[in-house]
């Protein structure tokens, strides 16, 4: 039985359709219908999908593009790499038919096989120049030989569809295409309510001892914190107070569990997201695991998403640019505060305690104070610099630029409780005045600015200037002591006193990465080492020269006893080399712990 919504307009000027035209082969066939095309028809594919900052050329996945208009076939000429002209007439109906290959299991781009599909539309759905406005429908059928196992998820609203989702969506713009993914497959469902906002949480991969109902109840918990965290204790849906009305009337979470992976991507009615399976609440379990925290921040992070980037945004993404690089130097607001809220929201809605939340804070800061690129660029930069440095990883990334989303984080952290030791307000009141005052709507650092003028009193340029676009030290532990929580010392782990990063694995020590101004930098270690072992010398009490073959480097204290030099054995590009290795002084990382209780509720609310 067909189910309706509401009446779509009369003509649609856009029609895509999407066909899974071979499984095994991992291939979508889509077909767009052009109500009224321009002579000379321009049409391109997205080089990028907003939210993850690369250019990752969707195009490549391409291929069999063809046209008509009627039964006459139109020329297709390719002019870059992500458009192709059409010599059509204007104003006739045309039609698009292309293959688009989809073997990418991430939440960016699209998946295909007889197991389950997925597609954002910026890898499937080609733009028409001109029509970016146009009030666009999508088709999508059920796989052939799928009966009644198959189903359809997105938040797109529908027009007409089975019971099983497959059917008609429609779409006001080509933006919202482009936002709203699309599950498909055998998938767990389940449905709730969120303060008057319908929510749809749908799990593909799921293992037969998966707790469906501790998650939906956890995330439902979740939202409702995010929604009155925004709008206030009368937060829901129709509230005659605008400002208590939360942006979205509808959302569909979409996570897939896979035997190893992590990572979301936020849209403006929905988020797709990806775990280990492992990490899925488990029937029974007496313990919240690690790893279900840890997936919990993520439903968090993309949720706080909803308002933070998807709605209230950087200027420069009034409008995205889908054939280019979109530059703003503010991710470490939309993506760094982000992630400071994450975290702090799971802990005022209760799904964790204050020690799993220092513990949290602290791996955040520890991935900060460990990275020496944090006194090479700034937050500011690296926002900036995104779309060749963060998400293009490499052996001297860590030493050429710092995370915007750990370190903006510790940026609203510092300004939050700063607002706090002044007496005035919270970070939580400039995000609100924020929202407020732009309306959800795009802002720029001037505008972020004077929303901390407002609710703190003064000016915090000098913090802007130092804590933003500065590469010092941030205030951490003197903050942090003001509102209850001790900063400890730990011995640091090996790896990190040698200043190295490195893979322990079949016996053997890879180096990853070497770090700028430690030990192993000045003994000449390159990433790809392959560590084999120690040499030392001749020493006291008649201690002769030897080598030690070592598999892990906490074999290190083992064969190295009290000696203070040795001769590091390295293998690289097959010449074994001998690198004169000064062994550093014991070094310490960060721990936070509860000092004082009282002052630390007062944070944590």
């Amino acid at each position: 039985m067909a189910r309706r919504a509401a009446a779509a307009p009369a003509r649609l000027a856009l029609r895509y359709r999407v066909r899974c035209a071979d499984l095994h082969a991992h291939l979508f066939e889509v077909e767009l219908q052009i109500d009224a095309p321009a002579a000379q028809q321009r049409v391109t594919l997205p080089v990028w999908i907003p939210g993850s900052y690369l250019v990752r050329e969707f195009a490549r996945q391409l291929s069999g593009l063809t046209a008509t208009q009627g039964r006459r076939s139109v020329p297709v000429a390719q002019q870059d790499k992500a458009g192709w002209q059409i010599d059509c007439r204007a104003g006739e109906p045309l039609v698009l038919r292309y293959r688009v290959c989809a073997y990418d299991h991430s939440v960016r781009t699209a998946w295909l096989d007889a197991q389950r599909g997925f597609f954002n539309g910026t890898s499937l759905c080609l733009r028409v120049e001109g029509q970016a406005d146009a009030p666009c429908t999508l088709q999508i059928d059920a796989p052939a030989g799928t009966a009644d196992r198959w189903r359809c998820a997105t938040a797109l609203r529908p027009v007409k569809v089975d019971r099983q989702g497959f059917g008609v969506y429609r779409a006001d713009d080509y933006d919202e295409i482009a936002d709203s993914p699309v599950e498909l497959g055998p998938f767990w469902s389940a449905e709730f309510d969120v303060l008057g906002v319908p929510h749809r949480f749908v799990v593909a991969g799921a293992a037969a001892g998966f707790d469906g109902e501790r998650l939906v109840a956890d995330t439902k918990t979740i939202c409702e914190a995010q929604m009155r965290f925004w709008h206030g204790a009368k937060a829901r849906a129709g509230a005659r107070d605008a400002a208590a009305r939360p942006p979205h009337d509808r959302y569909v979470f979409m996570l897939n569990a896979v035997g190893d992976s992590y990572g979301g991507l936020e849209h403006r009615h929905s988020t797709a997201l990806i775990c280990n399976r492992t990490d899925l609440p488990q029937h029974g379990a007496a313990k919240q695991a690690e790893g279900y925290t840890t997936l919990l921040g993520l439903i968090s992070h993309e949720y706080f998403h909803t308002w933070n980037v998807k709605r209230l945004r950087p200027a420069e993404f009034t409008r995205y640019n889908y054939g280019q690089e979109n530059y703003t130097r503010l991710l470490w607001f939309f993506e760094g505060f982000t992630s400071y809220y994450d975290d702090l929201l799971l802990r005022r809605a209760g799904l964790i305690d204050d020690a799993t939340y220092l513990k949290l804070l602290t791996r955040t800061a520890n991935q900060v104070l460990q990275t020496p690129g944090r006194h090479a660029q700034s937050v500011a930069e690296a926002s900036f610099d995104a779309w060749i440095k963060y998400y293009r990883p490499d052996e001297q990334m860590p030493n050429a630029t710092v995370s915007y989303y750990t370190k903006g984080a510790l940026v609203a952290l510092c300004l939050d409780l700063t607002l706090r030791s002044e007496g005035h307000a919270t970070l939580d009141d400039v995000m609100r005045l924020l929202w407020q005052r732009s309306g959800g709507g795009p802002v720029d650092e001037a505008q972020i600015a004077a929303a901390f003028e407002a609710v703190g009193g003064r000016s915090f340029a000098p913090e802007f200037r130092r804590w933003v676009h500065g590469t010092g030290e941030l205030p951490l532990t003197g903050l942090l002591a003001a509102h209850g929580v001790a900063a400890l010392d730990e011995p640091a782990q090996r790896a990190q006193a040698l200043g190295l990063r490195v893979e322990e694995k079949n016996g053997s020590v890879t180096v990853k990465v070497v770090l700028r101004g430690g030990a192993a930098e000045k003994a000449g270690f390159s990433a790809n080492d392959e560590w084999l072992g120690i040499e030392l010398p001749a020493g006291r009490g008649g201690r002769t020269a030897e080598a030690w073959r070592i598999s892990r480097l906490d074999d290190l204290p083992l064969y190295l006893g009290d000696a203070k030099k040795c001769t590091a054995l390295v293998a690289r590009d097959r010449r074994l080399l001998r690198l004169p290795l000064a062994i550093p002084p014991a070094q310490t990382t960060l721990r936070l712990a509860p000092r004082d209780a009282a002052l630390l509720h007062g944070w944590l609310g």
